[in-house]
């Protein structure tokens, strides 16, 4: 698929609109679900993942097994994703699951939680694995079976749907011919929902992002829950602003394995204190979002 690049989108001329609330920012809590569909040679693999773990390059060596790294992926589904359960539970906060479908055949426990929430649903694959190098039939193949593993797994099928790094270019029309999914969320190039063509059909996307992620702990952009909380609180101060004019959307992508850990959950926590003071922002589930925009900004409006 030739997915030709689209550098304007909405300019300076947005959909004007407003959230369901009457307000004009909407914001995203979005937690990785992904531990245990790493690479790992303990699962069979030929290498150990050594992405987004506390130690940036392995020691390693290549074709040994990296206990160290699988360790600290295994802090995410024993410890992390329970603190960060009970944070929103506690709060009553929608959340977006980012699932990979093996994490949660592995983690009957967690799959058991989500599914008795309501929180909603993105495929993260079936296995962490890159997109971008399997063939047009083994990526589709991927694509069913992550979301039938996760219909069986959670009892509901996954609303969206999220690579592990950058999707393939055949990616978004697999996803589509797939038919089971509502939106993607492969793309990191705006503040709002935006409708663009797949084979001369409509397709939603709902962008994420790698900005206000926990993962700038790792790349070392960040070092303290106090620095990611500020930079939250910043972030969204700004778009509160701009919302005032123009409709924004607020993504805040989360990792058991990284923001689980108590000193950087503090940043979380002090920025979850700070939008409840806005009552006019409208926290939700990304499936909320597609829904609205499918509702609200057809196709044909936003050209």
């Amino acid at each position: 698929m030739n997915r030709r690049r689209d550098l304007a989108g909405y300019g300076a001329n947005p959909p004007d609109i407003r959230w369901p609330n009457g307000g004009g920012l909407a914001v995203n809590f979005v937690l990785n679900v992904e531990e245990g569909s790493e690479y790992s040679i303990g699962n069979g693999d030929g290498r150990s993942e050594s992405a987004l773990c506390e130690v940036r390059a392995s020691r390693v060596p290549q074709g040994d097994r990296d206990l160290a790294a699988e360790s600290m992926y295994e802090y995410g589904s024993r410890v992390g994703f329970w603190r960060i359960y009970d944070l929103f539970r506690k709060h009553d906060l929608p959340l977006t699951i980012f699932a990979s479908a093996v994490a949660l055949e592995m983690c009957p426990d967690i799959a058991a939680a989500i599914s008795a929430t309501d929180w909603d649903v993105c495929a993260h694959g079936n296995r962490w694995i890159e997109h971008y190098h399997l063939s047009p039939e083994a990526e589709a193949e991927q694509i069913a079976m992550a979301h039938a593993s996760l219909l069986d797994t959670l009892g509901r099928a996954p609303r969206g749907w999220y690579c592990r790094y950058s999707a393939s270019t055949n990616t978004r029309g697999l996803v589509v011919a797939h038919g089971g999914f509502d939106y993607d969320s492969d793309a990191y190039n705006d503040d709002l929902p935006y409708w663009t063509a797949v084979d001369g059909d409509p397709h939603l996307v709902v962008p994420y992002t790698m900005v206000t992620n926990d993962a700038k702990f790792l790349s070392g952009d960040v070092f303290s829950g106090r620095d990611f909380g500020d930079f939250l609180i910043d972030s969204f101060d700004v778009l509160a602003q701009e919302s005032n004019d123009k409709p924004r959307m607020m993504s805040i992508g989360l990792h058991g394995r990284i923001i689980g850990h108590p000193g950087r959950l503090a940043g979380l926590m002090r920025f979850i204190d700070h939008i409840a003071n806005h009552p006019d922002v409208w926290i939700c589930g990304r499936a909320e979002i597609a829904n609205f925009w499918r509702e609200n900004v057809p196709p044909e409006q936003a050209v």
